[in-house]
Formats: structure tokens, sequence, C-alpha cells
């Protein structure tokens, strides 16, 4: 089995922002995230503790903000109106709140790409992670399963765009045709929906669904398809997509950051 390692590419990436970020420190703009969010759900604090994580390699400031369905518009627009925040992400998904607040988010510090005017970062990542490790897309026939705001919808568009042969499949279709397409990415939230008898000799998997289950993050890929099948080139438990998403979130803030106005 050959593994998509979204992790190994991210660390060449993480480099190189590092010595952006001290570039632009040096000049006195300090790029900062705020993400805002409104419920503890664990796979929300475990992607926010990873960015965290990832501003502090960088020196990045990462501010966490939680919100509620009183005070969220006011928050939103505040950092937005705010020189100093160099890009916004709203952590979904959201449960208090509206998700008209997205739209809150000027153009230039959406840097998850959520407001649709942009690709969103995960999508992206995922786009990253295929091409790097040499996946022919133009050439191979494409499925992506769930058409959710973060994944699905923006990765069809980007693909489709782009000329590719890319089908959506959403969770109540028969999934069993999923076995004539050579790329597959999963990303419902539903654990094990994918199984091996879903995927053909030789398949790209990647999965880029979360959910959790009894405190355990779980991805749309069965456990037994890893386990069994030496034939695939498939995105690991951990360290698949979600590196990779990190690593273009703040791909994006350093862009604000650099041709914005920063306080110093």
């Amino acid at each position: 089995m050959k593994e998509l390692n979204g992790r190994e590419l991210a660390g060449y990436i993480k480099e190189r922002q590092a010595h952006q970020v001290r570039h632009l420190r040096a000049l006195k703009k300090f790029p900062k995230l705020v993400i805002f969010y409104d419920n503890d759900n664990p796979v929300i604090l475990k992607y926010i503790a990873l960015k965290e994580q990832y501003g502090a390699d960088i020196l990045i400031d990462v501010e966490t903000r939680k919100i509620n369905a009183a005070n969220a518009s006011a928050e939103v627009r505040a950092a937005a109106d705010d020189p100093a925040v160099s890009g916004i992400i709203v952590q979904l998904p959201l449960t208090e709140c509206d998700m008209e607040i997205l739209n809150l988010i000027p153009n230039e510090k959406d840097v998850d790409g959520l407001r649709g005017e942009r690709d969103t970062a995960t999508a992206m990542a995922i786009h990253w992670l295929l091409t790097g490790y040499g996946v022919e897309l133009p050439n191979l026939k494409l499925a992506i399963v769930g058409r959710g705001k973060l994944v699905g919808a923006p990765l069809l568009k980007m693909w489709t765009e782009s000329g590719y042969d890319v089908t959506i499949f959403h969770r109540g279709d028969d999934l069993s045709r999923l076995s004539d397409y050579d790329v597959i990415v999963t990303a419902t939230g539903v654990p094990g929906l994918i199984t091996s008898a879903h995927l053909k000799q030789g398949a790209v998997v990647v999965d880029a669904g979360t959910a959790s289950e009894n405190g355990v993050i779980k991805g749309d890929i069965s456990d037994e398809v890893r386990a069994e099948r030496d034939d695939l080139t498939i995105t690991p438990n951990i360290g698949g997509v979600g590196p990779l998403t990190v690593a273009m979130l703040f791909e994006n803030v350093i862009r604000s950051a650099s041709t914005g106005t920063d306080a110093e």
C-alpha cells in the first residue's frame, strides 16, 4: 500500500512559510489569524488545536474566540474591521450561530474560502496532495462522495472547471458504482461508509471525512480497507488531508498579511 502522506508535503511548505513570516516581522508586519467557533465538538477542538500549534511554530498569532447567536455578528464584524487581523476562520460545523456570518468576512481575509469566492483550503489541499504524489488527474475517472461546503462542492467546482472527468455521489446514491472510478475522494462524516467492495484494484483514495465515534476521530473509510488492500494508494488514518489543509490556510494568512496593512 502506498500512502498519500500530507504531513510530509506540509513539512516542506511549513519550512518555507516560517522564512516568509520572519521576513514580514522584520518589516513590522505581524500576521494574525482569528478562529471563531460556537461549540466544543471534539473534532472542532482538535482542528483548532492543530492550527494554534502550526501558527506558534511559524510565529503567526492565532486567536480563538467562542461565539454565540447573540454576539456572533458583532464579533466577526469587529475582526473584519481590525487591520491587525490578516485572516478569519469560522470553524464548522456551527450548532448555534447562523452560517450567514460567513458573509461578514471580507474576501481578502477569508483564508478558508468558505464564502465561495475562492477555492477552499481543504479542496486545495486535496488537489495538492494528489498532484504532489504524481496522480495524473486529467487522465483518470474521479469520484467525490459528499457535496459539503468544505470539501465536496468546492472540489467538484475546481475539477469541473479544469475539465476533469468527475462525478459527485451523495450519501443515498449507489456506492457500488465507485468501483468504476480511479480516484475516490470521500468527505461525508459517516464512519466506515466506504468499504473494500467499493474500491477497484489500484484505486487512489482520499479520506477527508471526519467524525467523532466514542471519542475517537474516524474517517469515511472502513478500517478493513487499510488492513486488507495492499494495492491501494490511500491517505493514512492520521496525516492525510488535514496537515495540508492547515498549510493552505496559513499560506492565505501570509498572503493577506503581505498585501495588507497589518498593525505594527
